[in-house]
């Protein structure tokens, strides 16, 4: 066999060896390929702490809208939890109330998510000492009607793929809040004048000393000095205020022709591999699995940093409490791929509201389904063209329900596919 060709069979073959590594990782999980509104996405994740603090979601409407979640935990996993199973629902809540104003509502959404959070702490800290000290990265979005709109505090990050003559490029949505960053020690120096503790080096740049990220929801001790315990290490003087934000940086996007596929994906990725390296292997490779392969791609490297092979590698116990535990390989991974096809066939496959978490396989009800938020007809042709079906079951509802919200309601809960029947969520489950 020629060099160069061997040389393509080889990386070929070890390319597929860490695919299979990867269904064989007791510590990953992936769902290869499910359909959205107008597109399709995949998702997959690693963990490396002794409890899985990323948390990451798809919330698939039947029409009009998608949400996704990439929820980066830190200190524990009960804020990632909160965030996961409220900031969705609070944003339903505020979208109804707000007639619609899907920016407005993301915002609101989260600072409500926040200062429940913060609650639960304050109730909670009398029996749980180390909540006040758990916190979470938040990166939510929506795609609704052609137009993304993001919510992001913390360093995950979203990228989006174009592609123009058949190149691909990666353009970044997000600003990573962490204080490695010099724009971001800038802003924290400007906004606490005066406090020269405010970013400190302490293994790698730190707010205080003690938070790589600037942005979060939770870490209430070092917002409201009031759940500062003893046992909590101690942060260092002026300390009268809060010095974590949960101000959410939001984004607005119109989806263009050339953008084609969406990432989402915590810290754990962009630490071992560059955009440009994510996008190309998106662009390059097929959709099915097209998560795992990103993940898988980043464990080889997390490996190779440290002199063995992914399957060597993933013999290793979570946690960092030893040299060769997980954790000291590489972080949680979570990531979400959205392929943007930006087409509207005339006639379609119907889809149900269903719910995608990455701690499962399956799928769940989505709080879409009876919210009745995509149930609003588009000026389409295909949007009128349904209303004619739709007319047909006037007169055929319950009282009090419109007929359109009780036929999508009927087809919802009569049409669950068996392949899409839903899966126990983790026991852990904090509600608002």
């Amino acid at each position: 066999m020629h060099k160069v060709l061997k040389t393509v069979v080889d990386l070929f073959r070890r390319r597929k060896d860490d695919l299979i590594t990867f269904d064989q990782d007791r510590y990953t999980r992936s769902i290869n390929l499910k359909r959205h509104c107008f597109g399709e996405f995949s998702m997959a994740n690693a963990q490396a702490n002794a409890i899985m603090e990323d948390q990451s979601q798809v919330e698939v409407a039947s029409q009009y809208a998608l949400y996704l979640g990439v929820y980066d935990g830190h200190g524990g996993v009960e804020a990632s939890l909160y965030v996961l199973n409220n900031l969705f629902n609070n944003l339903l809540r505020f979208a109804h109330e707000n007639d619609d104003a899907i920016a407005d509502s993301l915002r609101n959404a989260v600072a409500d998510t926040e200062n429940g959070f913060l609650d639960y702490v304050e109730n909670n800290i009398g029996l749980i000492r180390t909540i006040g000290k758990v916190g979470s990265c938040c990166l939510a979005g929506v795609l609704w009607n052609g137009v993304l709109y993001i919510a992001n505090l913390g360093d995950s990050r979203a990228v989006i793929g174009s592609v123009v003559n058949k190149r691909v490029s990666a353009v970044q949505l997000t600003t990573d809040h962490n204080c490695n960053d010099p724009v971001i020690r800038e802003e924290l120096i400007s906004l606490h004048p005066g406090d020269p503790t405010i970013v400190m080096e302490q293994n790698g740049w730190r707010v205080k000393g003690i938070s790589m990220v600037s942005r979060s929801i939770g870490d209430a001790y070092l917002k409201r000095p009031q759940f500062l315990l003893p046992t909590y290490e101690e942060v260092p003087h002026p300390f009268d205020r809060g010095v974590l934000s949960a101000e959410p940086e939001m984004l607005t996007r119109v989806i263009e022709e050339t953008d084609k596929f969406l990432i989402f994906a915590s810290d754990g990725l962009w630490e071992l591999m560059t955009n440009d390296e994510a996008v190309q292997i998106v662009h390059k490779n097929p959709r099915k699995g097209i998560a795992k392969r990103l993940v898988t791609t980043a464990l080889v490297e997390a490996a190779r940093r440290r002199g063995i092979t992914y399957r060597a590698m993933k013999t290793a116990t979570p946690g960092k409490e030893t040299c060769v535990g997980r954790r000291t390989f590489h972080d949680d991974i979570s990531v979400i791929v959205v392929f943007l096809d930006n087409k509207t066939p005339l006639f379609k496959k119907h889809l149900l509201d269903l719910s995608y978490r990455g701690s499962t396989n399956g799928s769940q009800p989505s709080a879409f389904a009876l919210s009745g938020l995509t149930a609003t007809e588009s000026h389409s042709f295909t949007g009128d063209l349904k209303k004619s079906f739709i007319k047909r079951f006037k007169g055929s509802t319950s009282k009090g329900r419109s007929s359109q919200t009780e036929h999508l309601r009927h087809l919802y809960m009569g049409r669950i596919d068996s392949d899409e029947s839903s899966q126990t969520e983790s026991s852990v489950n904090f509600t608002g």
